[in-house]
């Protein structure tokens, strides 16, 4: 009886082959059906040992039979998942930094821009209150009484009138003139002995400078002469508020035929009710030669006409109201 061995070499009597369909015919019979055959393994490659692993004696103790283990670690497969999610991990890690740090960023930015819309509001509240005392002192300024400026816009304006044997005062105002021409206001009592002897040319001195003037119009009554040259003369503006008491004045004139004198003072009084008209009482100092003269305010403005003095008395000079003249001869 021949003796064959089984696939894990155990002895045992030689087994014909269960299906001789198997059978090859370069084969004796049998012979590949209990030839010993490869155990093909199923599942992951597992790496070879170093050394023998754990075994089993066989039931007949002829030899051991060997012992699969476990897989000493994990496969490689689930190693790459675990560095994915590691990865993952590590950006989810980063985008929480940086998304805090954008936070922190803007809340920052919200930060300075309320303290640049607080600084902007205190910067434009400060901006009107320079405003409000930039106005208020332009306000107090431009009631400073200036007689130096006042004269230097006056004095261009002014000549000294030579009529006949006597000298007095006489001014450009308002703009209506013709082109070219100038109207000039005086008193009358200056222009007098002329005009009564039929003559109508006057003269207009100013340092080196003379013309002629016409005596255009009178009126006897209110002591005023409308006289007219063939040269443009700057006119001075005619006041138009309400004369008071207290108002500073200059008074421009050639008394005692010095022309380019200016003396100051201020109103005394109003007096609208006189029996010869309006007046102005005034207390700057004038002298014959005055008259005809403008009294002039603080704003560069005429208010009246110097006319007259007080005789035997200190500080009281009369003036005829702008308005008077104009209204007399519609030139203002």
């Amino acid at each position: 009886m021949t003796t064959a061995y089984d696939p894990f070499g155990v002895p045992g009597p030689r087994r014909a082959p269960r299906d001789p369909l198997l059978s090859l015919p370069d084969h004796p019979s049998g012979e590949w059906a209990t030839a010993p055959r490869a155990v093909p393994r199923i599942g992951h490659p597992r790496p070879a040992r170093r050394g023998p692993g754990p075994q089993l004696a066989s039931p007949n103790g002829t030899g051991p039979y060997p012992l699969v283990a476990e897989p000493a670690s994990e496969p490689a497969m689930l190693a790459g998942r675990g560095r994915g999610r590691l990865a993952t991990l590590l950006l989810v890690i980063a985008l929480l930094v940086v998304a805090g740090w954008q936070a922190w960023r803007l809340e920052r930015v919200d930060q300075r821009l309320a303290a640049s819309t607080d600084q902007l509001a205190t910067a434009i509240d400060r901006q009107d209150q320079f405003a409000d005392r930039a106005e208020k002192l332009e306000k107090q300024l431009a009631g400073v009484f200036d007689p130096e400026a006042i004269s230097r816009t006056v004095l261009p304006s002014v000549f000294r009138v030579r009529a006949g044997n006597f000298t007095g005062t006489a001014f450009s105002v308002g703009d209506k003139a013709a082109d070219g021409k100038a109207n000039l206001l005086t008193n009358f009592h200056v222009v007098e002995s002329v005009w009564e002897s039929g003559n109508r040319k006057v003269f207009l001195e100013r340092g080196k400078d003379e013309l002629s003037a016409t005596i255009v119009e009178v009126d006897k009554d209110k002591d005023l002469a409308l006289l007219r040259t063939n040269r443009r003369i700057a006119g001075l503006d005619a006041a138009r508020a309400t004369v008071k008491p207290g108002q500073q004045v200059v008074v421009v004139g050639a008394p005692l035929g010095l022309e380019d004198t200016v003396t100051t003072g201020v109103v005394s009084a109003f007096r609208p009710d006189d029996p010869d008209g309006p007046s102005i009482q005034f207390d700057a100092p004038i002298n014959p030669g005055n008259s005809g003269g403008p009294v002039v305010n603080s704003k560069d403005e005429v208010i009246g006409l110097a006319t007259a003095k007080a005789r035997d008395a200190e500080g009281i000079g009369i003036a005829i109201p702008i308005k008077t003249a104009c209204d007399a001869f519609k030139v203002c």
